[in-house]
């Protein structure tokens, strides 16, 4: 563990516990995702951290008893990723699935089916003994009796979670951040008022003394209600991915609950006594609900037109996801959208996991009198070309379609950096029918130019236009690139600067090479999957004419290798003095060298003028030995 790391554990250790000890005593400060967020970097960055193995602390208010049943802390799963990785290392022919109370636990011990302690979780193993308080609450039995009324001889211990309805919370403690908060504060209290006030519902048991009125999970909490206990219902699903879809819709109905929950528990049927006992049992999962994720219901779907590609995008009820509200997102293709089962109105699950973009997770599974699905668009709304529909993609196959020729010459003008011609002359040369293709930029002359510049009066008087001569002189100064750039430059969907250089570097260093690639040999090349393979060869077939014609004519492709920086990598982050970060990256592509968005292993040079903040990206660098270097020791690199 280098430096870095070492300093941020101990800073997510002390958080935790600091966090741990307000919970505990009923001045909770986060939330149990953001505290979640701390558990989970902890876990990845040191997993046997003496912190992830304990609980808690209560306070020092009342006599302190050790538990019947130990209250270890649950292994949890925020998403269903981690849920599934689960899963598959625990295969159940069922599983029991519950809801996880989002309140305060507590342990109720039991003599002969009389009631002698009431334990709080305290650190999982001894806890405050607060009796005289749970008695008041609703739930808590003082003794236990059968349906003939006479007493049950139960020894050990019924373990439940103390919390507050929300109508209590409404009506008496609304000053109070929630509805748990409010509880454990109530709880601890030494003079026990504010108890009666509280609910414990229950959900699991132990015989201590004589055999087990129960056999299993299910007839566990048939017996804790036959004993008058509230207690939760249980669900039973067959697989991993029925739990998945049963989160989803309690994700939905929780809303409508009288008390919080905060995710689910999942287990097998049988009763694993040896696991319980474990200080964080393996065969019972918490699987969480978080802050990045809500149900929300569909409402249309729009088409995002990008060039000549058909995009579908979500539209539904606002949501609140990490702390933005959003209400729509994208749908990837016509695939997706049809493997997610959308339909007109459907309940669906919204994901934003650390992601700017947010997706469509899933359907929620619901009985539906009438499942309306949405249809796709059938021609371009732009030259009425029937769209070709791949699944992967639904596109316009008119090369000629104005919109395509649009975004091609505007991406071009992008990659290759003409900074003087702007989007809308671009559209206006379009429009006009001079430019149709990328080779007619390069024929335009100072004086074709000038009527975009110049009022008719100032034609009329023969005067020059600065800006018409600026926008030819760019336009004539970049006639030297990359193969990198120049294949780039011609927005074939998902290949970039970065794409064609792992073809490069792959052997295919000339245009010709790269033109006459088969679909094997593309999807050969790592990074590129079979889809991905396809398309690069359909924009390269599509657009061989015209790459030759413009390479012969008006483009001088550089030579591939050679040059200082030739088998280097660099990665620019925050603000350049000197120049733009585009300038930087054309010195690095001009001598041979390769730029790339992120730190990865392979980096060569991670290139800030703030070597020393903690930022990801130099975080990133220190741990993979990546030099980390300012502007002007990037300069003298280039011998600038």
């Amino acid at each position: 563990m280098d430096l870095f790391e070492s300093a941020r554990v101990s800073e997510l250790a002390s958080l935790i516990k600091k966090y741990q000890a307000s919970y505990y005593n009923g001045e909770g400060e986060i939330s149990d995702a953001e505290f979640d967020k701390l558990w989970d970097e902890l876990k990845t960055l040191d997993p046997d951290n003496e912190v992830l193995k304990k609980v808690g602390a209560d306070s020092g208010n009342f006599e302190k008893r050790a538990h019947i049943m130990p209250m270890g802390s649950q292994e949890k799963a925020a998403n269903p990723e981690q849920f599934l990785e689960w899963a598959f290392k625990h295969p159940y022919d069922e599983y029991l699935v519950e809801y996880k109370l989002d309140g305060a636990s507590l342990e109720l011990q039991y003599e002969h089916g009389v009631l002698k302690h009431a334990v709080t979780r305290g650190d999982g193993s001894v806890g405050d003994d607060i009796t005289f308080n749970a008695k008041k609450m609703s739930g808590v039995l003082p003794a236990l009796y059968d349906a003939d009324g006479r007493i049950i001889d139960f020894t050990g211990g019924v373990r439940g979670e103390v919390i507050m309805t929300h109508q209590v919370h409404k009506e008496h403690f609304s000053d109070k951040a929630n509805c748990r908060n409010a509880a454990n504060g109530l709880m601890k209290r030494k003079d026990g008022n504010g108890s009666e006030y509280l609910c414990l519902i229950t959900y699991d048991a132990l015989a201590t003394e004589g055999d087990s009125p129960f056999s299993d999970e299910e007839s566990k909490i048939q017996w804790l209600k036959d004993s008058g206990f509230k207690s939760i219902d249980i669900e039973f699903c067959k697989n991993p991915q029925q739990v998945i879809d049963y989160r989803a819709k309690v994700m939905e109905l929780r809303k409508n609950l009288e008390f919080d929950i905060d995710g689910l528990v999942i287990k097998e049927r049988v009763i694993n006594r040896e696991d319980a006992f474990r200080a964080r049992p393996d065969h019972q999962i918490a699987f969480k609900f978080s802050l990045e994720e809500a149900v929300s219901t569909l409402k249309d779907i729009e088409w995002s037109i990008n060039g000549g590609t058909y995009t579908p995008v979500a539209i539904f009820d606002e949501v609140e996801l990490n702390g933005t509200t959003v209400q729509r997102a994208s749908l990837a293709n016509p695939d997706t959208m049809r493997k997610l089962g959308v339909y007109q109105g459907c309940k669906v699950v919204v994901v934003k996991r650390g992601e700017i973009i947010p997706k469509i997770e899933s359907v929620v599974p619901e009985d539906a009198a009438e499942k309306i699905p949405f249809d796709a668009p059938v021609k371009c709304e732009v030259c009425g070309t029937p769209l070709k529909d791949e699944g992967s993609r639904l596109f316009c196959p008119n090369k000629s379609c104005q919109k395509r020729v649009i975004h091609q010459i505007t991406k071009w003008v992008q990659v290759v950096d003409i900074r003087d011609l702007g989007e809308s002359l671009i559209l206006a040369l379009c429009n006009s029918g001079r430019v149709k293709s990328i080779s007619d930029l390069y024929t335009l002359t100072a004086q074709e130019l000038t009527p975009y510049f110049l009022n008719q009066e100032s034609l009329l008087q023969d005067k020059k236009s600065l800006g018409a001569e600026k926008v030819f002189a760019s336009i004539q100064s970049h006639r030297n690139l990359s193969l990198s750039a120049f294949v780039a430059g011609f927005d074939i969907e998902g290949i970039g600067e970065t794409t064609v250089e792992k073809l490069v570097a792959s052997g295919y260093n000339t245009l010709d090479s790269l033109l006459n690639m088969t679909e094997e040999q593309v999807s050969s090349v790592y990074g590129f999957a079979d889809t991905m393979a396809k398309i690069a060869v359909e924009g390269f077939n599509e657009n061989a004419d015209e790459m030759r014609s413009l390479s012969s004519s008006f483009i001088t492709i550089k030579q591939v290798g050679g040059g200082i920086f030739s088998g280097k990598s660099f990665c620019f982050t925050g603000e350049l003095v000197s120049m733009k970060r585009q300038d930087a990256e054309n010195i690095v592509k001009e001598l041979g060298g390769t730029c790339k968005s992120s730190v990865t292993k392979d980096l060569s040079y991670l290139v800030t003028n703030d070597t020393s903040s903690g930022s990801s990206k130099n975080i990133k660098a220190q741990k993979f030995n990546i030099p980390v270097i300012n502007e002007e020791e990037f300069l003298k690199l280039a011998g600038k």
